[in-house]
């Protein structure tokens, strides 16, 4: 039987019928082959990167995240930038000097010479041409610290997102974990390429420039020390305080934002479907709303602090200017001396200004160091034991044992649960809604520990041996698979770094996937979209079942593999699970009566505790639980009268 609408979405043609694939071209045009192979010849070598995971984190990976220790990771750079900053500092602090050297020497009755003047002029623009080279170089090595910095701080949050537990996935929106790993660490970037060397270059600017007014004239230096520097620390101690909660508050706003927009997208067809777009639009112009919130906040306070900070450097200017003419028209000061002070003056609070930016900049940056601090300081909350160790190959015996669990500690979902899969078995567990089914699944797997009890492979404890072993020996079919953007190849060996092109042809033909692969244009090269979405739901299982198959599990959990397929899609399925189940122990989470039958031992579940055990037709005997179940899809003229979850 062949559907319409070629290979994608639900009436992809995968169970029969030669007609083509819907699959958009993936690759790069012929007429555009050559621009792309020169393009490729120009990339950089990059040598194999030697990369190893371990769940446990290193002493170094546990220290609290400061930006003192991302930039100590390289000193060379660091020591650069700061030599860098240094000298561009002092260089640039000699126009003034001779700017006074030309006046009184070269300008003022009595002391008129051109020569000075060309000399003063000269090295003027020898300096202000050396201040360039030098500032281009600084910008130059600050980039490549920050793109190094940014680089290993994208690496460390990434691993640890691998380390963390599901429950912190399920508990934490993904557009507010992008956000960390995009504006989040763009601010932290921006603060070490611009922020940091600003901050040092108009610091040391300032420190010496009040020296330079202090040999200049005390007087007048120490009017502006004792005046106008108190002024100006004390609206900064408040501006600290005012911009760091509403630094604070922006970064969460922003990550409600990604989340929100994530979101949306994520469920665009549902949208659609249920004409939800301007629902969403005015939900998303709320979530954008708090954030514009904010940041006006952000501003208001920005904007109370330049203007006042700009009006304390013009008073005090103003005082200086009276009381420097004063002291010329005293003759206790020089023109050229009070020129070069007013030009000292001017850089003394063009830094503060400067300043007053950057610290926007650091503020945000601030706020990006804690938001990614409480992320790295998460602990996983199924974590290995310092002693754990490598599970032997199993035989796949499963064994529940009085074990208790609540995704929340007072809400207990299983109740005192015991229960043992022999190696080889088949078991299936059925029940309604919220009966406890997927959870056991769920605490087989170690996704979750449990509250009480314990749970044994052969008669180990899951919790004594590391996590890696012992999930290289179980594998997993969720009820709705997951591809990653890429080729079928790369999703089919997902699960095994090293698979051979033979094992990946058996899969292909174990599961019943020949048609479908020799049907592509490019067979399991052929690109597949995002989570899979060009391909129809049976089509997507199939592939889930091979990837499993090609894992090489001990044991096998499928968590409801064929619940949201068409009949026909089922029986091709079904026929791919007698193949994957043989030899294997399996925990089939099954709701539908047909996928249960199929069991060695068939386990109900209701209310978190175990109702009924035995094999189908042990069950129908006892005229129980399952015994109903059984009866009422039967009345339901055998249709899945049992989808119950």
């Amino acid at each position: 039987m062949a559907w319409g609408g070629g290979w994608g979405g639900a009436g992809g043609a995968m169970f029969g019928g030669s007609q083509s694939t819907g699959l958009p071209f993936g690759g790069i045009p012929s007429e555009l082959m050559g621009e792309a192979t020169k393009l490729m010849a120009t990339e950089p070598h990059h040598e194999p990167s030697d990369l190893s995971f371990h769940q446990r984190p290193s002493a170094k990976e546990r220290e609290r995240l400061t930006l003192p220790k991302m930039l100590k990771v390289y000193p060379g750079w660091v020591v650069g930038g700061s030599v860098l900053v240094i000298l561009t500092s002092l260089i640039l602090q000699a126009g003034p000097l001779l700017t006074e050297f030309a006046i009184d020497h070269g300008m003022v009755v009595g002391h008129r010479s051109l020569r000075v003047i060309l000399i003063c002029s000269a090295l003027y623009l020898a300096f202000a041409v050396s201040g360039a080279f030098l500032q281009r170089q600084q910008v130059e090595v600050t980039g490549k610290l920050a793109s190094r910095v940014m680089h290993d701080l994208r690496i460390r949050v990434f691993v640890h997102f691998q380390r963390l537990s599901l429950d912190y996935f399920t508990d934490e929106k993904a557009g507010v974990l992008m956000s960390r790993m995009t504006s989040d660490v763009e601010n932290l970037q921006q603060l070490v390429q611009d922020g940091i060397s600003s901050f040092a270059a108009q610091g040391l600017t300032m420190i010496v420039i009040t020296a330079i007014l202090f040999s200049t004239n005390v007087v007048l230096a120490a009017w502006t020390i004792l005046l106008i520097v108190p002024l100006l620390f004390v609206f900064t101690l408040w501006y600290h305080h005012a911009s760091e909660k509403g630094y604070l508050l922006s970064r969460d706003r922003i990550a409600n934002v990604l989340a929100d927009l994530s979101e949306s997208l994520y469920g665009i067809r549902v949208v659609t479907a249920n004409n939800r777009q301007k629902r969403n639009i005015r939900n998303h112009r709320h979530v954008v709303g708090a954030y514009r919130d904010a940041n006006l906040y952000t501003g208001r306070v920005n904007a109370i602090y330049g203007p006042s900070t700009n009006m304390i450097g013009i008073l005090g200017s103003a005082l200086l200017l009276g009381i420097g003419g004063h002291m010329v028209a005293e003759h206790q000061l020089s023109i050229g001396a009070l020129v070069a002070f007013f030009l000292y003056l001017n850089r003394f609070f063009a830094p503060i200004q400067l300043l007053v930016q950057q610290y926007t900049t650091l503020q945000q940056g601030r706020s990006s160091v804690i938001r990614l601090r409480e992320v790295l300081q998460t602990p996983p909350s199924v974590d290995e034991r310092d002693d754990a160790t490598k599970l032997p190959t199993i035989e796949g015996r499963i064994t529940f044992e009085n074990v208790s669990f609540g995704y929340s500690p007072d809400n207990l979902v299983l109740h005192d649960v015991n229960l043992e899969i022999a190696p080889g078995e088949s078991v299936a567990f059925v029940g309604p809604t919220g009966a406890g089914k997927s959870t056991m699944a769920k605490l087989a797997n170690r996704f979750y520990d449990p509250t009480s009890g314990r749970i044994l492979l052969d008669g180990i404890d899951i919790r004594s041996v590391t996590l890696r072993s012992l999930r290289s020996q179980l594998g997993v079919v969720p009820q709705e698979a997951f591809l990653f953007a890429g080729s079928i190849r790369t999703n089919l060996s997902f699960g095994r770094t090293s698979i051979t092109d033979e094992e990946i042809e058996e899969a292909i033909d174990v599961v019943g996937l020949r048609d479908l692969i020799d049907r592509l244009p490019e067979g399991i090269d052929t690109i597949v979209h995002e989570r899979g979405q060009t391909l129809s739901a049976g089509e997507r299982q199939l592939l889930a079942l091979a990837r499993a198959f090609l894992a090489r599990p001990r044991v096998l959990i499928l968590d409801e593999a064929t619940s949201s397929l068409d009949l026909q899609s089922e029986t091709v399925i079904e026929k791919a699970l007698d193949r994957l189940l043989e030899g294997r122990s399996a925990i089939l989470i099954a709701h539908r009566l047909t996928t249960a039958q199929r069991a060695d031992r068939i386990v109900v579940i209701d209310r978190g505790g175990i109702v009924e055990v035995g094999t189908p037709h042990e069950l129908l005997a006892n005229d129980g639980a399952y015994a109903a179940m059984y009866q009422a899809w039967i009345e339901s003229g055998g249709r899945d009268a049992t989808r119950t979850a």
